[in-house]
């Protein structure tokens, strides 16, 4: 076993039985490869990496490899997942090296001071269409350290510079006001080519659910009324819950899909993903009142409560793509696998409106089998089997059962239990929300208990922490300096749960953790954040993303936050910082907006400003609760709202409470905007009124 087996890391662990001598990154490898003067090899990865688990098969079990690397190399392996860092800046490397091809797993060849010499992401153990063998790359490249020295030096210092001033890039390319022309510039190229066949914001291979996106249209649509953006995005949506990128049978988004129909799916279930997409699906249903993305939130949160929810309260990672060492093997399925699950219960004329609706076919629609999927509405195929549609709904219901339970007797997937902070905020904004929207009480007992677990295990008084892990004997691991992204996305969690639950200690924890960010993440010199702390361990370069990827950039999610936080408080400065962040990003969000949904999101808050609702009044009265329907039913986006039961002082937290008193003996509601408030209603129909 190598040094990998000390690690909490799944990811890592998984390599701690290679014959190759695998360090975890840190001082310990980087200082053997000063001593002894040899090049590292970093290799990025994560659990449910499809490919990377076929890199690790061929070439770090092998021996012979593995002796080429314990020879020539100080080899390196991270998780990208615990170390965002140093994953997004020799990803960055890895762009520049390959000419824009990035992906994991990602091999990075660096000088023993960490500069980059060359780069690329999966190699064959054996050259293979037009690639070469990794065993060819590693010895070309310790040649070239070894004899080409001076070339290997110039060329990792250019890289290395390149990396340290690419965070200004952006920055730099400005001179873009904030208005609300980037908005509707922004909204214009996102829709300006949807899939209108199989949905999408674009056509082609490989798609990506882009929840970031979505989200924005939907906010765009509720302040401008734009029906066919609706339609873009409600179209959307039900393709992808309708395909085989959604599990038909036990719930929650696999990760991406590989064609143009959203049909065949990378298997891997990751956290954020299915967070994201849970929220974008509630606040559909709550702009069009439509049950079926109500259905599809719960069917989500269902998934994610059976399978991803730790007994702490904390939320785990990733489901693999493969089980048994095939991907997918645990979705897929033949006609006569499903016949044996369901014959006994139901009848063979039920049998084939199953396999009609679910899409089977005798061939399979994936490599023999056939993933799940819907192709034709319900309605359809009752029709077509002579079935009332509450028939034909019951037999599928029945039927999903059947095949649930069958399945859950295969071998699954790994699963990644490592929890990230940031991840966890994520789902826990989700819960949050969708327990005030969905009416569901145990939405709001599993986001408390996400709370609790995040102050309990991820924080040391307002810092934060990246990774917990727990061991088999219930103790557990924390450790990591946490990222931007870890207190962006914790902070927006903290904020749905104080207007899900309106305890006061949920609003002043988000409020500390962001003054935590002010003080030790704050780049002076063009504003913003960068996404690592002043006390972090130094690497070659300071990252500081601005862009979306998968999930959220920090800086933007950041700027969300602080604006909704200057609304609770009164504090200006949270304002100020966030137009810094999005002054900064205002001619690239026009430009390119697939990249910046999220800084969109956090500019239409701006632009249209914050509507404040403060609440004196009982909260289970029936009165108060008919106003929080009325003002957190639908789908407001701008609407911050804060509660108190009694008539709160000078020290109201938050603030927005501060003075507020009942009046007429009932519940009361102050509506503000931009410093004004209206006069104080008692009556739901007043509250709608008078927020529009």
């Amino acid at each position: 076993m190598n040094r990998l087996q000390y690690e909490t890391s799944p990811y890592l662990l998984q390599h701690a039985g290679n014959p190759v001598d695998w360090y975890p990154w840190g001082e310990e490898a980087l200082e053997k490869a000063r001593a002894e003067d040899k090049p590292i090899l970093l290799s990025i990865g994560y659990s449910a990496c499809h490919w990377c688990h076929v890199m690790e098969h061929e070439s770090f079990e092998d021996p012979q490899t593995a002796a080429i690397m314990n020879d020539h190399y100080v080899s390196i392996k991270v998780d990208r997942e615990e170390r965002p860092d140093v994953d997004d800046i020799y990803m960055q490397a890895t762009l520049i090296f390959t000419g824009g091809h990035g992906g994991w797993p990602m091999t990075v060849f660096l000088t023993p001071d960490g500069k980059p010499f060359h780069a690329g992401t999966y190699f064959p153990p054996v050259p293979r269409h037009g690639m070469p063998g990794f065993k060819q790359v590693l010895m070309a490249a310790a040649d070239a350290y070894h004899n080409r020295r001076d070339d290997v030096e110039n060329s990792a210092n250019r890289v290395a510079h390149s990396l340290q001033s690419a965070g200004l890039v952006v920055s730099a390319q400005t001179d873009s006001p904030l208005t609300e022309d980037v908005l509707v510039r922004a909204a214009q190229k996102l829709t300006a080519r949807p899939d209108r066949i199989f949905g999408g914001l674009h056509s082609g291979q490989h798609k990506f659910p882009s929840p970031m996106n979505l989200e924005f249209l939907l906010r765009y649509h509720s302040e401008k009324t734009t029906p066919e953006i609706l339609d873009i995005v409600t179209f959307t949506l039900r393709k992808m819950a309708n395909g085989g990128i959604y599990d038909q049978i036990g719930g929650g988004f696999h990760r991406y899909s590989v064609d143009n129909k959203w049909l065949v799916p990378h298997f891997e279930k990751m956290l954020y993903d299915n967070a994201q997409l849970a929220r974008v699906y509630l606040h559909t249903y709550q702009l069009t009142s439509e049950e079926f993305f109500a259905d599809i939130t719960r069917d989500i949160l269902t998934y994610v409560m059976r399978e991803m929810l730790d007994d702490s309260g904390g939320f785990y990672s990733t489901q693999d793509a493969d089980s048994e060492g095939e991907e997918g093997k645990f979705f897929v399925w033949t006609i006569e696998e499903v016949e044996d699950a369901l014959a006994g219960h139901l009848s063979d004329s039920d049998i084939k409106l199953v396999i009609e609706y679910y899409g089977l076919i005798p061939g399979g629609n994936f490599e023999g089998k056939n993933i799940p999927n819907i192709e034709d509405p319900v309605e359809d195929v009752a029709r077509w089997n002579d079935k009332t549609l509450d028939e034909a709904e019951a037999i599928i219901s029945q039927a999903r059962e059947l095949l649930f339970q069958a399945r859950e007797q295969r071998i699954k997937p790994g699963r990644d239990e490592k929890m990230l902070a940031a991840w966890n905020g994520m789902m826990l904004a989700t819960f949050a929300e969708a327990a005030r929207v969905l009416g569901e009480g145990v939405y709001a007992d599993v986001a408390v208990d996400n709370a609790r677990f995040i102050m309990h295990e991820l924080a040391d008084g307002w810092r934060l922490h990246r990774t917990h892990k727990r061991r088999d004997d219930g103790s557990g691991e924390t450790k990591l300096n946490g990222y931007l992204e870890d207190y962006a996305s914790v902070i927006d969690g903290l904020l749905e749960l104080y207007q899900t639950t309106f305890d006061p200690h949920w609003f002043a924890a988000a409020q500390s953790f962001t003054d935590h960010v002010i003080d030790h993440f704050r780049n002076t010199e063009s504003g913003g954040f960068y996404d690592t702390s002043d006390d972090h361990e130094a690497l070659i370069a300071r990252p500081r993303s601005v862009q979306d990827n998968a999930t959220p950039a920090g800086n933007n999610l950041m700027a969300l936050n602080l604006i909704r936080l200057a609304a609770y408080t009164g504090e200006h400065h949270y304002e100020d910082s966030a137009v810094e962040i999005l002054s900064g990003v205002a001619a690239a969000m026009q430009e390119y907006p697939s990249a910046f949904g999220t800084a969109l999101n956090a500019l239409h808050l701006h632009i249209y400003r914050p509507q404040e609702v403060a609440i004196v009044g009982a909260a289970g009265d029936g009165a108060t609760s008919t106003i929080l329907n009325t003002v957190q039913g639908p789908f407001r986006p701008r609407v911050i709202t804060a509660l108190s039961e009694d008539e709160p002082g000078e020290d109201a937290t938050p603030p927005l409470l501060g003075y507020r008193s009942v009046k007429n003996g009932q519940p009361t509601v102050y509506v503000c905007q931009n410093f004004v408030c209206q006069t104080p209603v008692n009556r739901a129909g007043e509250v709608a009124e008078l927020l529009g």
